[in-house]
């Protein structure tokens, strides 16, 4: 079945493949993130909660949170799990957040959902994140859309991704290296190297931080901003409703 999945692997947007393969890496994601970031997306991830600074009593959801370690910084950040959500339509995913919340952050609630069509009423919360998502769903723009909607006016959300380079300069020459010869290599040693390949595809299409900003001024945000992190590579878009 894992050859039929990734075979002609893969096409980024096609939002079953992506959940087959977020379930395929669930059990390894974590360990496998802090050694090809070095632990420094910990960093990034803690970069963004203290710019959002969220406060305790408000709602936030962490939209694609995977197996939840942006959730629960979350939540420790805000002393507390109470009025938080992660959604994510990667099943198994939410398996490993669910466990790793069980005794400390019991009272984050876990959706398995489509960050695309949430279900939510809108005007609902007062803060959203988003880490490492926003490239892997079939169309950025309609993500904004739905993360403004949910949004109370006046709220604000922090997207954490990948920078997406235009043209040719040595920064993307650079991550296109670094993926190719240091992720997918450690990945294939963990049996793991057809699904990390997937990211330098998911890069290929994924709007320049520029770009990010028209789409969410379009989308109906009020303010928007681009940071860059980690020497360029990573990328934070800022938003007010």
């Amino acid at each position: 079945m894992r050859k039929t999945i990734f075979n002609d692997f893969m096409k980024p947007g096609n939002s079953r493949e992506i959940e087959k393969l977020f379930n395929s890496i669930s059990s390894k994601y974590d360990f496998l993130n802090d050694i090809f970031s070095f632990g420094l997306h910990r960093f990034w991830k803690r970069k963004l909660l203290h710019i959002l600074n969220p406060a305790l009593g408000e709602k936030w959801i962490d939209l694609c949170c995977g197996t939840g370690d942006m959730t629960i910084l979350l939540a420790k950040y805000m002393k507390s799990s109470a009025n938080i959500i992660g959604i994510d339509s990667a099943s198994q995913a939410l398996v490993v957040a669910r466990e790793r919340s069980r005794e400390d952050y019991s009272l984050i609630e876990w959706i398995n959902g489509d960050v695309l069509e949430t279900n939510f009423e809108s005007n609902q919360f007062d803060g959203i994140l988003m880490a490492y998502g926003l490239r892997n769903l079939s169309s950025s723009y309609e993500g904004l859309r739905e993360a403004f909607r949910i949004l109370k006016p006046g709220g604000r959300a922090g997207i954490l991704d990948f920078r997406s380079f235009e043209g040719v300069s040595m920064q993307g020459l650079f991550q296109k290296s670094y993926l190719s010869f240091y992720v997918v290599p450690i990945a294939s040693f963990f049996g793991l190297g057809k699904e990390y390949s997937y990211i330098k595809k998911s890069l290929v299409n994924f709007p320049s931080g520029s770009k990010q900003i028209n789409m969410a001024l379009s989308a109906g945000f009020r303010k928007a901003e681009y940071q860059t992190l980690a020497m360029g590579q990573m990328g934070i878009l800022l938003l007010e409703s």
